[in-house]
């Protein structure tokens, strides 16, 4: 079981963010203890700058991207794909996080510090990566951060079709494993794209309201 670090010293005021504005500060740093105290209350980093540069701005959506584990919505076609695919969790964290960081990436905000800050929480314990892989290659895959019952998805890639989305059904099947009714994937925001696999939008205020209950479920046994 990882072990919670010690309290950050930065202060997310979300009580003085108004409705529907999703930048809810500047600054800070990228420590471990930043990090998941940030998650914890329902906030990420991204960059505001181009490319994700500096400052870094913290983020909590207004209304947010979630969706509940056994709600995805697996098309037949997507049902197909995933015999091609070898699911693999945790083997290669970086290079996951440093392909969703490549340069040719269209919005790419992933920076080197981004991939130092989640490597660094991926060894502490708390960011987590579900891969496919095809002949011993690595194909696609997710990443984001593990705390009790939340996932919060930082980003995907694909190098094969359907690779991205095939490591989504993987993480959901191990979201599923105990069929804990708590656990709640964050996407941050949602998309076209995401709402076909079944992310909803719900308002900052409520997502924000029940981030006790999904945290006080146990880690998936695969992180604990």
């Amino acid at each position: 079981m990882p072990t919670p670090p010690p309290p950050t010293s930065w202060d997310f005021a979300l009580d003085r963010v108004p409705p529907g504005e999703d930048l809810i500060g500047i600054g800070a740093d990228l420590d471990v203890a930043t990090l998941f105290e940030a998650y914890s209350i329902g906030v990420f980093p991204m960059g505001i700058g181009d490319h994700g540069a500096e400052p870094i701005g913290w983020w909590s959506p207004d209304p947010r991207g979630v969706l509940r584990p056994r709600e995805l919505v697996v098309s037949r076609s997507l049902r197909k794909a995933v015999p091609r695919f070898e699911i693999r969790v945790d083997s290669d964290f970086r290079s996951v996080v440093e392909a969703c960081a490549a340069p040719d990436r269209e919005g790419r905000w992933i920076t080197d510090d981004i991939v130092d800050a989640y490597d660094a929480l991926h060894r502490a314990g708390w960011a987590h990566s579900v891969e496919t892989w095809q002949d011993g290659v690595l194909v696609g895959g997710l990443y984001g951060v593990a705390i009790g019952g939340l996932f919060a998805g930082e980003s995907m890639f694909h190098h094969v079709r359907d690779a991205s989305k095939v490591a989504l059904v993987g993480l959901c099947g191990l979201l599923c494993a105990d069929d804990d009714p708590r656990r709640l994937v964050d996407v941050q925001w949602q998309t076209p794209h995401l709402a076909t696999l079944g992310v909803r939008e719900v308002a900052r205020d409520e997502y924000l309201a029940s981030l006790p209950v999904v945290l006080s479920a146990p880690l998936p046994a695969c992180w604990a």
